[in-house]
This record gives C-alpha cells, sequence and structure tokens, in this order.
C-alpha cells in the first residue's frame, strides 16, 4: 500500500478524497448537535447528556489532516468513542483550513472554541483538549498560547502523532519513510508552507516544538517508532519532560501515523483508546 501523494495534490482534490471515504461504523447512541456560531463545530454527546450539562469532564477535540482537510465528520469514530466512553459531552472544532486560511487563523479558531466551551459553563481544569496529527500540533499551540497569555489551562491533553515541527527537521521524517504507509516525507515537507503562509516555520504557533512547554498541563502522547512524524513526538516528550511537565509517552513499532484513530479494527488501538479514557477521567 502507498500512500497518497499529498504533496502533488489540490487541497480540494484532497478534500474530496477524504471527504468521501468512508469511515468506520459510527455507534447509534451517540448524538450530534452542530454548533455555527460562534464557532463551528459538532457537539457529541452519549444518551441523556446534552452540551450544556455539568459533567466531570468536558472534551475539545482537534481533527488532524495537515491543516489543509479533515472536518468533525471525518473524525465522529474517535470522538463518538471518546463520548460513548466517557458518558460525556466532546466538541469537535471545524477550524477553519489552509492554505485559504493559514495560521494563525486555527489558533485563532482554537482559542475561541475554548471561549465558547467556558461560556457554556464548563471549568477550565474539567476541559481535556487532544487531537490527532495536525490537530496535535494545534492542541499544543492553543495551550501555549493560553499559558502566555496567564489563563487558566485545561485540566489534561492528550495527543495521537502530533504534528509539530514544520520544519520537517527531525530524522525520522527521511528515515521512517520506508515504513510509514501513510505519508511520504515530501507531503510533510511541501504541505508545511500551505499551513505556515507569511509566518516562520520555526514560530511557536506553526511549530510548538519551538515554544515553551513550562507549566503545562499532565499529558498522554501516542506515537507509532515507524511513522515519518515519530521524532516530532520524541522530541516534543524531551522538551516537555525537561520543563518538569508529566508526560506518558506510548509508542509501538509498526503501526501506522494516528494509529489511535483505528479502534474498530486494530487491537493496539482498542488498548490505546481504553488508556486514553482513563486518563482523561484521572483527577
Amino acid at each position: 500500500m502507498k500512500p497518497l501523494p499529498l504533496a502533488q495534490m489540490e487541497p480540494e482534490k484532497i478534500r474530496e478524497v477524504f471527504d468521501s471515504a468512508k469511515t468506520f461504523p459510527l455507534p447509534k447512541d451517540v448524538f450530534t448537535y452542530p454548533v455555527a456560531a460562534p464557532v463551528k463545530g459538532e457537539w457529541h454527546c452519549p444518551p441523556a447528556v446534552r452540551p450544556e450539562d455539568d459533567t466531570p469532564r468536558t472534551v475539545l477535540y482537534f481533527h488532524g489532516g495537515g491543516y489543509v482537510f479533515g472536518s468533525p465528520k471525518t473524525h465522529r469514530p474517535m470522538t463518538f468513542a471518546l463520548a460513548r466512553g466517557l458518558n460525556v459531552p466532546v466538541f469537535s472544532l471545524d477550524y477553519r483550513l489552509a492554505p485559504e486560511h493559514p495560521c494563525p487563523a486555527a489558533v485563532d479558531d482554537a482559542e475561541a472554541a475554548f471561549e465558547y466551551l467556558l461560556s457554556c459553563g464548563k471549568r477550565a481544569g474539567d476541559i481535556v483538549v487532544g487531537g490527532d496529527s495536525a490537530g496535535g500540533g494545534l492542541t499544543l499551540a492553543l495551550i501555549q498560547r493560553l499559558r502566555d497569555k496567564g489563563r487558566d489551562l485545561p485540566g489534561r491533553v492528550f495527543l495521537f502523532s502530533p504534528w509539530t515541527d514544520l520544519t520537517a527537521s527531525g530524522d525520522s521524517i527521511d528515515a521512517n519513510e520506508p515504513t510509514d504507509f501513510m505519508f511520504m516525507a515530501a507531503s510533510v515537507r511541501d504541505g508545511a508552507p500551505r499551513y505556515g503562509g507569511i509566518l516562520s516555520l520555526q514560530n511557536s504557533e506553526v511549530s510548538p516544538l519551538f515554544g515553551s512547554f513550562a507549566d503545562l498541563p499532565p499529558m498522554l502522547v501516542f506515537a507509532s517508532s515507524s511513522e515519518c512524524l515519530f521524532d516530532d513526538s520524541v522530541r516534543m516528550v524531551d522538551k516537555a519532560r525537561k520543563a518538569g511537565v508529566e508526560v506518558e509517552f506510548i509508542e509501538k513499532p509498526g503501526l501506522v501515523h494516528v494509529w489511535p484513530l483505528f479502534t474498530p479494527v486494530m487491537p493496539e488501538a482498542n488498548a490505546a483508546l481504553r488508556r486514553t479514557l482513563a486518563f482523561i477521567r484521572a483527577d
């Protein structure tokens, strides 16, 4: 199986391909409540739970897709699983996509989503923020921005194969290309400027690896040691731990990028979901 040549495809074509792809079967007992303003997104709630309910946790999720494609709909299998497994509401943000809306548009939308949850009566420390790939990078960019502004932070953070370094300076970008069945090194390198726009790719809102990790909340990080973006996680985890952040890092060989998303079909992903649920529930 060869990865799609994303670097050679126009954004509209990439979106068409992924939006039309079949997703895993969804549980019928999780309900969707669309939101159009003040931010765009979807609430995903289990039975007897509504978005405005005072629950022990509320999850804010950012989908992956290289900041160019993806949506709450494409990532419903994961957000539905989180809502069902935790019995809490999950808000999946439909953030603006590049290249039409380069950085910092997505970070602005992420911050607006966090403010929206607070306006719904959610307490900052009860909110858990997470995402996959680009959504993982967006998660880090958000909490670094909130920290820099002196705001109350989310209680916990979970990241699935986060894209943290858009300069593609990690050794695994090239070293793991033969074992990465989802991405080619060129897709990573050529896709980054679409999101960076006029900003330097070393800007911490573009590449949160280069930001400060001081005073950030506990993190749970998953990555495959066979994927191109493996070093994005390794170096980020190292920086966070050196800054005193509590980090649990789960790495597995031979698995695909964002492997925890494959919960219906992959035993390792089922185990990752169980660990993520336990991490989110923890005090």
